[in-house]
């Protein structure tokens, strides 16, 4: 049985409030596009509101909702309101944050083997602009970023520690708040991609200890497409140039100089989705209303029940590591393709998804993988559903 926080009461009311559940299994990129009706019902309000009476009118309008924003995500991750800026996705805000540091050449930057695609081309970018380094620590013997090899990858050239908290290719749980004491006690930049956790675990700022720290509004926090936010702690705000600029992150004093906004949402840009933002602050508002803690605690139960009775198939490879895992789970099938896998999960009513060498260079080939089929669980999943996936991957052996 699933030990959950969550009443059963309260699952019911999740699935109640989410359209397409029980038409298919979602167990696919973490409820991606399965926002919960008060969102869906946010977004088109304000889409009607445009339509009726103008986009610039309906953002004036809707001051308090979009103000909600910042409010509802500084709450999510225990930051202050001004610390938050609303960005267009999580790759986005990412960049905002690591290509506003002006690197010099010979600058090293640690990272560990989770990293995810976007944030690992972006720093051979960076390695082919400025000659910069990248330090890869190794996993220990869990799977997680080693600790240890952390500390020894810092020299006098360390300029920045980046992690992803939660890879896409495994239920991997990196332990965040370990690296950021290991980043504070060194007096170095922590750039956290919180894309896979939000939403999915609790996450507080002040234990994470890390600077700047970017999410989506579309995976776990099932908000619209198109959405994220980046946190910028006021201690390094200065630290940071923001790649680029527009009138909503600078005030142009005269004809030869302008002067940043004096807080993060100097990485904003003026023009965006606004309806976006409105629906991702009722996103955060809904996640709290039912609580992190309680659930993290479904997911986490949700995806360890997953994975035991998949274990216990003749057959099947499971690939998840590290000693906390999550929600996302992945395996292989003996003598199939993963998107031959999901294919014939699709056939039956159940979606997942694949996650190839091509995200994960540096990790699944290491692992003598090419790719791995990856089921997201949320808490609006059920027992029911796992069971009639396992029935389902049992069949095709």
């Amino acid at each position: 049985m699933i030990v959950s926080s969550l009443s059963q009461q309260d699952v019911e009311h999740l699935r109640e409030e989410t359209p397409g559940v029980g038409q298919v299994i979602h167990f696919n990129n973490a409820g991606t596009g399965l926002a919960p009706s008060p969102v869906l019902d946010a977004v088109k309000r304000h889409l009607d509101l445009e339509a009726r009476i103008g986009g610039y009118e309906a953002a004036d309008a809707a001051g308090a909702e979009l103000d909600a924003f910042y409010t509802g995500l500084a709450a999510l991750i225990g930051s202050k309101p001004h610390e938050i800026a609303y960005v267009e996705n999580a790759t986005r805000a990412w960049d905002m944050a690591f290509y506003g540091i002006d690197f010099k050449e010979g600058d090293r930057i640690v990272t560990g083997r989770a990293e995810y695609v976007s944030n690992y081309v972006a720093f051979l970018q960076m390695k082919r602009r400025k000659g910069i380094e990248i330090d890869i620590v190794e996993d220990d013997e869990s799977g997680q970023i080693d600790l240890k090899g952390v500390k020894a990858a810092i020299t006098a050239k360390t300029r920045l520690i980046a992690l992803t908290h939660v890879p896409t290719f495994s239920g991997l749980i990196n332990p965040a708040e370990e690296v950021g004491e290991i980043a504070r006690s060194a007096k170095l930049l922590y750039l956290l991609d919180a894309c896979q956790s939000a939403g999915q675990i609790p996450l507080n700022i002040g234990d994470i200890g890390c600077h700047m720290l970017s999410g989506t509004g579309r995976k776990y926090l099932r908000g619209p497409r198109g959405t994220g936010f980046l946190y910028v702690s006021d201690d390094v705000l200065d630290q940071l140039d923001p790649p680029f600029v527009d009138l909503q992150a600078a005030n142009w004093i005269d004809e030869t100089s302008y002067e940043l906004v004096p807080h993060a949402r100097r990485f904003e840009t003026w023009e965006r989705y606004v309806a976006g933002q409105i629906g991702l602050g009722v996103a955060v508002g809904y996640a709290i209303g039912f609580g992190m803690e309680r659930i993290g605690d479904r997911i986490c139960s949700l995806g360890a029940h997953l994975r035991s009775e998949l274990s216990g198939l003749a057959g099947i490879s499971l690939h998840d590591k590290g000693k906390r895992k999550g929600g996302i789970v992945t395996f292989t099938l003996d003598g199939e393709t993963p998107e031959k896998t999901k294919a014939r999960l699709s056939a039956s009513g159940i979606n997942v998804s694949v996650s190839g060498a091509g995200s994960a260079r540096i990790d699944l080939p290491h692992r003598g993988l090419d790719a791995v089929v990856r089921a997201s669980l949320h808490a609006f999943n059920t027992e029911a559903e796992i069971e009639e996936f396992v029935k389902a991957i049992g069949s095709f052996r």
